[in-house]
């Protein structure tokens, strides 16, 4: 089943067709589409917030009484060995980076070399991914809800 993303607005739904063309080459482990989709994902806008919130998710419902730092070790170790055997090219740095920034104890000023978009968007599908396969959810509803929580913050911040 395609989802088509049509209720949302022009941005979102930017971000939830590149996600999707992302995750949906990453989970065929197709290299040459997902060289492809990263770079539509990197370009749009506020992608990695969206990403972001799918992984807190996804991190919550595979760890629902939390998680320490040796979980957070365990989903590092598994999701960049997994990555690694069709995308040699995968950085732990960036996958600690994205697993921090969606826990909400990243600080891109106390990192030396932050990753930068191009970055992010290689590297947060292998990650959702990962989790998904963990956790058996369904990557459409994941997005879904990310983008309503998206939505709710934005409200209470005007």
């Amino acid at each position: 089943m395609t989802v088509t993303w049509r209720h949302l607005p022009a941005p979102a739904r930017e971000i939830a067709v590149a996600a999707t063309e992302a995750v949906d080459a990453a989970q065929a482990r197709d290299g040459a589409a997902y060289d492809r989709a990263v770079p539509r994902l990197a370009g749009a806008d506020r992608a990695g917030l969206v990403l972001g919130g799918v992984v807190r998710l996804l991190l919550e419902q595979a760890h629902p009484d939390g998680l320490d730092s040796d979980d957070v070790r365990q989903v590092l170790e598994r999701c960049v060995r997994s990555a690694a055997t069709w995308r040699p090219d995968v950085d732990p740095h960036v996958m600690l980076v994205l697993l921090a920034g969606a826990l909400g104890v990243y600080d891109p000023g106390d990192d030396d070399t932050p990753p930068d978009p191009v970055a992010v968007a290689g590297h947060a599908p292998l990650l959702v991914v990962d989790l998904l396969t963990v956790t058996g959810v369904p990557f459409a509803g994941c997005l879904e809800a990310a983008f309503a929580e998206v939505a709710r913050t934005e409200r209470h911040d005007d």
